[in-house]
């Protein structure tokens, strides 16, 4: 489980997130929606580590965690799947997934079967560069990479962006399996509705850095979250 309480994060000298408090549970997909610019990636880059955040505490299954950096925050089990994917292009899939190790004791250095199971099109291409593979792979590549470290919790930045609807299809499915094995809390960021509508068992909307509705699924109503993230 992760929480935070009134999280703040700046550029320079301008505040984009201002007191942001939510919790994601373990088996749980919670999505953050919002227009253009409201801070939606600011709060996952906080979350993860790849930009310091200002203020606020974050805890994960209890442990409060300080301002630590990406890769202490992946070794306390914080899988990112960042906006825009960033494999390693002239890396191999296999290459790419085992950069993922890093945050594993030697003895877990495997990719273990699941992955390809979760992501077929991974094994029969785990030797092409990962800059030749098409969008939808290079997501599914990332995806598969953050799912190597074992993590708690899961942070997805606009999976389906650029993605073709077949891969978006696959890629829902995924991450419903994930949820469903309940063994780690999912944060998603998605602009498409639809898609976030179905998996989502959490929403918190975010506007000007603040979140203005959040509520389970059965307390939150589709129209309300419509107009939340309507410009």
């Amino acid at each position: 489980m992760l929480k935070i309480n009134d999280l703040t994060l700046h550029y320079g000298h301008s505040q984009i997130l201002n007191g942001i408090s939510l919790q994601a549970d373990v088996g749980q997909v919670t999505c953050v929606m919002g227009t253009n610019g409201v801070g939606k990636t600011s709060l996952i880059k906080a979350i993860s580590g790849t930009h310091p955040r200002s203020g606020g505490t974050l805890e994960l299954d209890g442990e409060s965690l300080g301002v630590l950096p990406a890769h202490a925050l992946a070794h306390k089990g914080i899988g990112y799947v960042p906006q825009g994917r960033e494999i390693f292009p002239l890396l191999t899939v296999r290459e790419n997934l085992e950069t993922g190790f890093g945050c594993l004791p030697s003895s877990d250095w495997r990719v273990p079967d699941e992955i390809f199971e979760l992501f077929p099109v991974l094994k029969d291409m785990h030797a092409r560069r990962g800059g030749d593979l098409s969008g939808g792979q290079q997501q599914q590549l990332a995806i598969a990479r953050a799912l190597i470290t074992r993590p708690k919790l899961l942070l997805l930045d606009e999976p389906t962006e650029g993605i073709q609807p077949n891969i978006i299809q696959q890629i829902g499915e995924v991450i419903r399996l994930l949820r469903d094995k309940g063994e780690m809390a999912i944060i998603l960021v998605e602009q498409y509705f639809d898609f976030a509508f179905d998996l989502a068992d959490r929403f918190a909307v975010l506007r000007n850095g603040a979140v203005t509705l959040q509520g389970g699924k059965g307390e939150v109503s589709r129209e309300d979250l419509l107009a939340g993230v309507s410009v």
